[in-house]
């Protein structure tokens, strides 16, 4: 059977359109790039204390600040500032550092300010922060008990709860949770919610998750009605799947939370749920009509799996909204705008879906612009009259294009030419890709998936395994090997220990869960496989999964059922291979 289904990641940048839909009316939130000191001022401070020495030592330090010798600027004005206790011209001292790009001197600063002053917040504030963007977490936890000490009340959960964003950069975020850990334990009374959710966004940061989540659950607990919790929860889901029954269980006291659902729906999409995800989605349309962007979502999932009935009228319904006047913000304008010209594309897609060419054209039409996406969908209905050298032309990059914009153009002239079944094409393509993009694991990984379909099994598994070995957490390179294995009944317990590292990898992906039916199959473990593959189809009903079931269903002497499943699949997906394969092999008539 082909490996077609086993392309779970551009299932997931298709996904990417149904998680962009659902955020387009979402507010903006303005976050700051780095966490450091205010900027310094624009003038020098004025001091009560000013003698003549002062004086000339701060005007000294000034001059050479002009004349360019931030060193010797530092040195002076630093003098000054422990000399006068001078709150802010020890931050004048910390910022010159800074613009001087001299981490060391700042913390020096800092440090002596914080001694200086040892009832400064604001000083203690900036040692921690520097020693974050310093990537010195093992340092952090006596100036950060320090603060906590003498901040106001007020100000002490803030302060822990921003520890995360703090240290969302460090290369090593392992470090991060060992050194902060135990001062976030320490927390109680009021402190401790926010130190329960400090420590669990740490240990997502550091892949720890089954302490996220028993965390996560504690912090639920102890404030039934926050949103910290459930903010984790959807975090967590891919990896975690018990983190699920938190969502839904808030959901069910209260199911006017509609933030909540629509993050829920998304993180159901980046879990490979298109299923469940809908769902979602069809809730909040019920809930909310008036907002197109559950609409558009649902209109993407439905035309991923392939229901383009259901995906045409969802979408329709989104337009219906995005074209009635409203007022807002720039931002919000531009949403609506992105959101219609989304919607047209989706709805020329399912036009093709159909074989409905000329209604295609139409909605294509209705799309102002000439990105990539626009152009994807004008190659593709040119293919499909048989004009693929013109349509492969449309999709070159321009001479000047940026890297990006060429890494994407190429991968788009691959999946043209995989969908005309071009495979040796579309491996020529992407050889040059990994050529020019070396290290690329997606672009290695398509390229391994090309050699599949050209029967080139050793280059495939080269291939595979560079992405491992660049990649180790990389699940669709253990997926996608695993199950080539399995579906040519070769070194079967190897397959199936590659799949199992996937599925742990990304825990209940119905793609992965339908590879490790197909394996116990291929091992003869039929009531496990079925069970496996019933979990698969479940949660993503599409033609390749369905024909997997349908065949263990057909050995498992359950024929009434697998010629349901194969037809219901056939009514969708007419021309997929891997089912019309099955469908023969089995003589079976949709």
């Amino acid at each position: 059977m082909p490996l077609t289904h086993r392309h779970a990641h551009r299932r997931a940048r298709a996904a990417g359109r149904v998680i962009a839909a659902a955020a387009l009316l979402a507010a903006l939130q303005v976050r700051a790039d780095e966490a450091a000191p205010a900027a310094p001022p624009a003038e020098p401070p004025t001091h009560s204390a000013m003698d003549a020495p002062l004086f000339y030592q701060l005007l000294i330090g000034e001059i050479e600040l002009g004349n360019g010798q931030a060193g010797v600027a530092f040195q002076v004005l630093l003098d000054a500032a422990r000399r006068t206790s001078d709150e802010e011209l020890f931050k004048r001292v910390v910022n010159i550092a800074l613009q001087a790009r001299a981490g060391d001197q700042a913390l020096m600063a800092a440090r002596a300010w914080a001694e200086t002053l040892p009832n400064s917040v604001d000083a203690h504030q900036s040692v921690v922060q520097l020693l974050a963007l310093m990537n010195k977490p093992a340092e952090v936890p006596q100036p950060l008990t320090a603060l906590l000490r003498i901040a106001p009340e007020v100000q002490r959960p803030g302060l822990i709860a921003a520890l995360p964003r703090l240290f969302q950069r460090s290369p090593d975020p392992k470090s991060v949770l060992a050194a902060l850990g135990p001062v976030l334990q320490a927390q109680t009374g009021a402190l401790k919610p926010a130190a329960l959710y400090a420590e669990a966004r740490l240990s997502i940061n550091a892949g720890e998750n089954a302490r996220a989540l028993a965390l996560t659950r504690e912090l639920a607990a102890a404030l039934p009605d926050g949103d910290d919790a459930m903010q984790l929860a959807v975090d967590l889901l891919p990896a975690e799947p018990q983190a699920e029954g938190l969502i839904t269980e808030r959901l069910k006291l209260r199911p006017d939370q509609h933030a909540l659902r629509q993050a829920y729906a998304r993180a159901l999409v980046q879990a490979q749920r298109p299923v469940d995800a809908a769902r979602e989605f069809r809730i909040l349309t019920t809930a909310t009509p008036d907002n197109p962007a559950p609409w558009l979502a649902l209109g993407a999932l439905e035309l991923d799996l392939k229901h383009t009935a259901a995906a045409e009228s969802a979408l329709r319904e989104s337009l219906k909204r995005f074209d009635t006047p409203a007022a807002g913000t720039e931002t919000e304008i531009r949403a609506r705008a992105d959101g219609r010209q989304q919607a047209w594309l989706m709805l020329s897609q399912a036009a093709e879906q159909r074989g409905d060419l000329k209604a295609a054209e139409a909605a294509l039409k209705k799309v102002d612009g000439n990105g990539l996406d626009v152009r994807y969908r004008r190659a593709s209905l040119m293919a499909r009259q048989g004009k693929l050298a013109d349509a492969r032309k449309l999709l070159q990059p321009a001479a000047d294009a940026s890297d990006a914009d060429a890494r994407a153009a190429l991968l788009a002239e691959a999946q043209l030419l995989r969908e005309q079944h071009d495979y040796a094409a579309a491996f020529g393509v992407l050889k040059t890709a990994t050529e020019r993009f070396s290290g690329d694991t997606d672009l290695i990984y398509e390229q391994a998936m090309m050699a599949e379909k050209l029967g080139q099994y050793d280059d495939m598994e080269a291939l595979l395994r560079k992405v491992i070995e660049i990649k180790p957490d990389y699940h669709h390179a253990y997926n996608a090997l695993g199950y080539s294995f399995a579906d040519r009944n070769v070194r079967l317990p190897e397959a199936k220990q590659l799949i199992e590292r996937a599925l742990k990898l990304a825990p209940g992906e119905p793609v992965i869960v339908d590879s490790l039916g197909w394996v116990e199959f291929r091992l003869g473990n039929l009531p496990e496989a079925a069970k496996l593959l019933r979990q698969a189809h479940a949660g993503r009903p599409d033609a390749e999964i369905a024909a997997h079931l349908g065949e263990v269903l057909w050995a498992s002497g359950q024929q009434d059922e697998a010629r349901r499943v194969l037809a219901e699949a056939a009514q969708r997906e007419p021309d997929n291979e891997a089912l019309r394969e099955t469908l023969g092999r089995l003589k079976v008539k949709p």
